[in-house]
């Protein structure tokens, strides 16, 4: 990894208020991102994964400015562009992408598919209109299909290949940064394979970058350089992919991994599994101290009443956990 980051966030926050009550008489705070910090390096997939609920897409639309930031700071090329209104944020939405989980929602139904794709060629003014085409057929051919799929509509293609026009659509900016979103758990299983070794592909081809959100850690192990675990709209650990999958120091991390079942059937009947117990606080009166104590089977008093310390135990492996030490993490 470069040693600086594409992309730093700084205590990024984002909280919504929203009206309770049958007359929408009372205000209320949902915090879905509270004071989140990590950095993102040039050619790497850093995963996040954890529960509904937890903040991971939030986390991808507001660190594309998406959706306003409350607070905090998205450090992209020296500049801070969750402070950039529209206008000067333009630049930036050429190299900054998303792809969404449901393909068909996010296209356009009375476009063709060469209409979806050279849409941002020309907005960015990357073509002329009579390079177009060749350009819709190059992106085509990069995401595996065939060139007379520019004249069809999204209505004509299955889930797999509209999933593949949206990748298209995203490459079209020629971006260096792309957040996918849940990009493959509206597809069918033989098809997620082929779109995680797609996005593999092109992430080595034109040198990509990945935010990659996901509930999928067995996904998330195959397509991961590192790994962040969102409880309740903060980090509670972020290593790497073999750091995180064959040393889990934070409660919960270790829960989420003992939900995996293991291939070997042998092996799947003689493991131990933590189940936790309880829901999942709501994000409108998130407990205080470590948001997970409610749940922990290792929480202290201390867990009820202070917010725990996002720290480096070992180097490359961030943990907010009072019970971990760094004798822990060795």
């Amino acid at each position: 990894m470069a040693a600086e980051p594409l992309i730093k966030v700084e205590n990024l926050v984002k909280h919504f208020v929203v009206r309770l009550g049958a007359f929408g008489e009372r205000g209320a705070t949902v915090y879905a991102v509270d004071d989140v910090s990590f950095d993102i390096f040039a050619g790497e997939t850093l995963s996040l994964v954890g529960e509904s609920g937890c903040g991971k897409s939030t986390t991808g639309f507001t660190l594309l400015n998406l959706q306003k930031a409350t607070s905090g700071k998205v450090i992209f090329q020296g500049e801070n562009i969750v402070s950039l209104d529209e206008k000067r944020m333009r630049p930036y939405r050429r190299e900054l992408q998303i792809v969404f989980q449901d393909p068909y929602s996010t296209l356009n139904p009375r476009m063709t598919i060469g209409e979806v794709v050279g849409e941002p060629i020309l907005f960015h003014k990357l073509a002329t209109k009579a390079e177009l085409p060749e350009c819709v057929s190059r992106l085509l051919a990069d995401v595996g299909l065939p060139a007379r799929f520019a004249q069809r509509y999204p209505h004509e293609l299955s889930g797999g290949q509209r999933q593949r026009v949206a990748i298209a659509r995203a490459l079209a900016c020629q971006p260096k940064f792309i957040v996918c979103d849940e990009a493959i758990s509206a597809l069918d299983v033989s098809v997620q394979a082929q779109i995680i070794n797609l996005l593999l592909d092109l992430q080595e081809k034109y040198g990509l970058t990945y935010l990659f959100i996901a509930h999928d850690l067995a996904v998330v192990r195959h397509i991961s350089t590192r790994v962040g675990v969102m409880y309740l709209g903060r980090m509670a650990e972020l290593a790497t992919r073999e750091q995180l999958f064959s040393n889990p120091l934070h409660p919960y991390t270790r829960a989420l991994l003992s939900a995996v079942p293991e291939a070997d059937p042998e092996l799947e009947k003689t493991r131990q599994r933590q189940i936790l117990t309880g829901d999942v606080p709501s994000p409108l009166a998130p407990p205080a101290g470590c948001r997970f104590h409610t749940r922990c089977p290792i929480a202290m008093d201390k867990c009820k009443a202070v917010v725990p310390e996002w720290r480096e135990v070992v180097p490359g492996h961030h943990v907010s956990c009072h019970a971990v030490g760094m004798e822990t993490a060795g």
